[in-house]
């Protein structure tokens, strides 16, 4: 089984990455990370899917925050805020995950993106 590196969101942030209309995630801190990212949504707040891997993502891109970019991360700006850049973004069927803190490593069956 292919071990991805994931990242976990609270809803309804998964929900408007896997759907496209948000490209830029945001975090208080950044990383030096760039390649394939499996997004999952937690298990909190309950809003479907919960506790799932959501879409496979390329993570390009990880910068301060700056006035363009907010209404493509779509959340009103806070301080200190690194924008997470997302292209390439594939759903995928919603396999249970344990999600954890910072960026994190799970094993799963292939996970082929959805037509």
């Amino acid at each position: 089984m292919p071990i991805y590196r994931a990242l976990s969101l609270k809803q309804p942030w998964a929900n408007l990455i896997r759907d496209g209309r948000k490209t830029i995630e945001t975090r208080t801190w950044a990383t030096s990370y760039r390649g394939e990212l499996l997004l999952c949504a937690s298990k909190m707040p309950r809003i479907e899917p919960f506790g799932c891997a959501m879409c496979l993502v390329e993570l390009i891109d990880c910068r301060p925050m700056r006035r363009k970019d907010w209404r493509a991360a779509c959340i009103k700006p806070y301080e200190p805020a690194f924008g997470w850049h997302l292209t390439n973004i594939r759903p995928v069927p919603p396999v249970p995950v344990r999600g954890s803190l910072q960026i994190f490593s799970v094993e799963l069956p292939d996970l082929l993106p959805l037509k």
